[in-house]
């Protein structure tokens, strides 16, 4: 059982017969009454967003969850292939299922597959990849404006916000978690 004093962004609990992901959590002490934890959840079946109070001390299921690292195959018109490296097992995902890491997925990268009850249910991204800009608009000479930023489509269809003097071809680094820009890399 989970406990919620044991709450955090980022915890799977059972909740209502549904796997839900603490995506936003704050403990709350009012000057009157009992004390709270305010929490906003996020459905990791079929992504619906709750946001709930729990008094202190409720208790909740530890979901069947785990993680196992894969790799990344290819992409085709069921979805992605995953295949785990040590037993060579492989699960199909769609994109529909993947959610916004479908954005940043490429081949040949190692990525946690959640399985819940035995069934993957999404990825967990490494923290930062590494993508080629396929397409972005030039930087005009004398576009100095500080924090200026424009768009630039990578290498898996993704549109991330660069600054002025990225220019197509390069391979920048990006923050899997809020889809930001991070620098670019060096040759």
């Amino acid at each position: 059982m989970i406990d919620t004093s044991e709450f955090r962004k980022g915890l799977r609990i059972e909740y209502e017969g549904g796997l839900y992901q603490i995506t936003e959590c704050q403990f709350v002490k009012p000057g009157k009454g009992v004390a709270f934890i305010a929490t906003k959840m996020k459905n990791m079946i079929d992504g619906r967003v709750l946001q709930n109070n729990f008094r202190s001390g409720e208790k909740f299921g530890r979901p069947d969850v785990r993680e196992i690292t894969m790799q990344a195959l290819y992409k085709d018109l069921e979805g992605w292939h995953f295949m785990d490296n040590a037993t060579f097992d492989q699960v199909v995902m769609t994109e529909d299922a993947l959610g916004e890491a479908a954005q940043f997925l490429q081949e040949n990268i190692s990525v946690d597959v959640v399985l819940y009850n035995e069934k993957p249910i999404g990825v967990d991204l490494p923290n930062f990849v590494e993508l080629k800009i396929t397409y972005c608009e030039p930087g005009m000479r004398g576009d100095t404006a500080q924090g200026a930023t424009k768009p630039a489509t990578v290498e898996t269809g993704a549109v991330v916000k660069v600054p002025l003097f990225v220019e197509e071809g390069e391979v920048i680094k990006i923050d899997t978690r809020t889809g930001e820009y991070v620098s670019r890399v060096g040759k």
